[in-house]
C-alpha cells in the first residue's frame, strides 16, 4: 500500500515513486491548481554535498533545451527546500522505446530507421545549441504517451555537457554507459559532439539485431572492442537487413571524431531518407530475431547488474569485507573500469 502524498512547499503533491537512482528518486507529482501530472525528480542535498554543480549543469541543460524540440523531454519548473532541490518535468507515460518494440506484432527495418531519424533530428538541435548528451542509450529513449503515434523523446540530461566553443573544446572526463562509450572517452584524449554519433551507432545495431555491436564476457574486454572498433554484421542475425543500414552504422561506429558523421549529415543519409520517404514497411520482419536476442541478454544483464549492485552496496559500507569473498573480487574486476569513470566524473567535472 502506498504512503499517502506528501505535499511539498510550493505548488505541487508528489505521489507515487516512478524510479529511484543514486542520489535522487523520481516521483509523480500533481500541479495543485490545475491537476496536472508532472515527473518530479527529487534530489537529497545531503547525498549530493560538494557535486551541486552536477544539479545545476542539469538545470542549466534543461532549460536551455526545453520547449525548442518536440522530441526533448521538457524541463517545467525548478525548486528547493532546506533538505531537497526538486526538477519538474513533463510526465511521459508511454514506457520506453525498447519495449514497445517487443510488444509490436512485427518490426521492419523502415521502423528501426524512423526511429534513429528521430533521435538524429533531436541531437542536431542539442548539438546545434552546443550541448553533449553523453549518455544517449535506449533506456534514455521514452514515448510522451502510450498511443501508438506518440512522439519519442530523449531524456536524462544528467551527463549532458554545454560545450562553449571559447571556453571549451573538448571533455576529458570519463562517463556514459559502457556499452554506448565512444573510443576517445576511453582514451580520455578529449571528447566533444561525436560521442553522441558513436551511440547512436551502437542504437541503430542494437534496433536491428537485439544486441550491442562491442558485447563480450567482462567489461575490460568491452572497452578494448570498442577502441578498435572490433564488431561485425553476423550473418545469422543481419540477414535481410540492408547496405544503407550497415553503411550508416559504419559511418556512426568510425574511430577517428574528424571522419565520423555528424547529426546533420546523419539526416541526409540515403538510409535515414529512405524511411522518410513513408512507403509501407517491407523486407523481413525483425522482430522475432531482434525479440529473442534482447531476451536473452536481459536475463545475463540482470544476473550482472545485481552482481554489481550487490557488490556497490557491500563495498560502500562493508569494503573489507567485499574484498575478502571471492564473489566480491570477481564483482569487484568487472566494475572497476566502470567505478573509476563514476569517480572521475564526480571528480572532474566541476573543473568543467
Amino acid at each position: 500500500m502506498s504512503k499517502a502524498p506528501v505535499t511539498v512547499p510550493c505548488k505541487y503533491k508528489t505521489g507515487k515513486i516512478l524510479g529511484t537512482g543514486t542520489y535522487a528518486t523520481v516521483k509523480e507529482a500533481m500541479h495543485i491548481d490545475t491537476g496536472k501530472f508532472y515527473a518530479c525528480k527529487v534530489i537529497n542535498k545531503k547525498l549530493m554535498e560538494g557535486r551541486e554543480h552536477m544539479i545545476r549543469n542539469e538545470i542549466n541543460i534543461m532549460r536551455k533545451v526545453s520547449q525548442g524540440h518536440n522530441n526533448i523531454l521538457c524541463l517545467v519548473d525548478y525548486f528547493e527546500t532546506m533538505n531537497n532541490l526538486y526538477l519538474v518535468m513533463e510526465l511521459a507515460q508511454g514506457g520506453e522505446l525498447f519495449d514497445r518494440i517487443c510488444q509490436k506484432g512485427n518490426y521492419f527495418e523502415q521502423d528501426a530507421a524512423n526511429v534513429i531519424r528521430t533521435i538524429c533530428d533531436a541531437v542536431a538541435y542539442l548539438h546545434d545549441n552546443g550541448i553533449v548528451h553523453r549518455d544517449l542509450k535506449p533506456e534514455n529513449l521514452i514515448f510522451r504517451t502510450p498511443d501508438e503515434n506518440s512522439d519519442l523523446l530523449i531524456a536524462d540530461f544528467g551527463l549532458s555537457r554545454i560545450v562553449d566553443s571559447e571556453k571549451i573544446d573538448t571533455l576529458r572526463t570519463l562517463c556514459g554507459t559502457p556499452s554506448y562509450i565512444s573510443p576517445e572517452i576511453f582514451k580520455k584524449t578529449g571528447h566533444g559532439k561525436p560521442v553522441d554519433m558513436w551511440a547512436i551507432g551502437v542504437i541503430s545495431y542494437f534496433l536491428l539485431c537485439g544486441y550491442t555491436p562491442f558485447e563480450r564476457d567482462s567489461t575490460t574486454e568491452e572497452m578494448q572492442a570498442i577502441m578498435h572498433a572490433d564488431y561485425t554484421f553476423d550473418e545469422e542475425y543481419w540477414y535481410g537487413v540492408s547496405d544503407e543500414a550497415k553503411d550508416f552504422i559504419r559511418q556512426c561506429l568510425t574511430i577517428d571524431t574528424q571522419k565520423r558523421i555528424t547529426a546533420r549529415e546523419a539526416l541526409e543519409h540515403p538510409w535515414l531518407i529512405k524511411s522518410s520517404q513513408q512507403e509501407p514497411a517491407e523486407g523481413q520482419d525483425l522482430l522475432p530475431t531482434v525479440r529473442k536476442n534482447f531476451n536473452a541478454r536481459k536475463t545475463f544483464k540482470r544476473a550482472v547488474d545485481m552482481v554489481r549492485l550487490s557488490y556497490h552496496l557491500v563495498h560502500q559500507k562493508h569494503p573489507v569485507k567485499a574484498a575478502a569473498t571471492p564473489e566480491g573480487q570477481k564483482a569487484m574486476a568487472e566494475v572497476q573500469p566502470v567505478n573509476e569513470g563514476v569517480e572521475e566524473v564526480l571528480k572532474n567535472d566541476d573543473q568543467h
